[in-house]
């Protein structure tokens, strides 16, 4: 059994094997993931757990150069994106890129795998552009 880091299987071996350019995205319990598209759920129960917790571990063992959210998330869940820029500060300089929620959705057939929590803030989503360790 690992001993520290992530000790979820699934995600330990999704950032594992998560290439530049490639995207994996965390998703608040109610995004509909496509037929086809790999689905990793750890949501337990209304909330737990938080999205922005799963992030703060990802983050700990993958490269990330970019991030998205819909342009939806800012102004209908201010709080929420004020503490995902906080989360990502260290990883982006900037904010991170926007659009709107029906394209952020028609992106997830593209992504590695999409990780849904039990985070339940509207449009608490986030496609992350998994980057290089050199």
């Amino acid at each position: 059994m690992k001993r520290r880091g992530l000790l979820h299987p699934d995600l330990s071996a999704l950032v594992a094997r998560a290439g530049h350019t490639q995207t994996i995205v965390l998703a608040d319990t109610g995004l509909p993931v496509p037929a086809g598209t790999p689905c990793i759920e750890l949501g337990v129960t209304a909330g737990l757990p938080a999205l922005l917790d799963v992030l703060r571990a990802v983050l700990t063992e993958l490269v990330v150069e970019g991030a998205t959210v819909a342009a939806e998330t800012r102004q209908r869940s201010p709080e929420w994106y004020a503490g995902l820029r906080e989360v990502l500060g260290e990883v982006l300089e900037e904010a991170p890129a926007e659009l709107p929620h029906e394209a952020l959705k028609a992106a997830l057939p593209h992504a590695l795998a999409v990780v849904r929590t039990g985070e339940t803030t509207p449009y608490a989503n986030v496609i992350l552009h998994c980057g290089v360790n050199f």
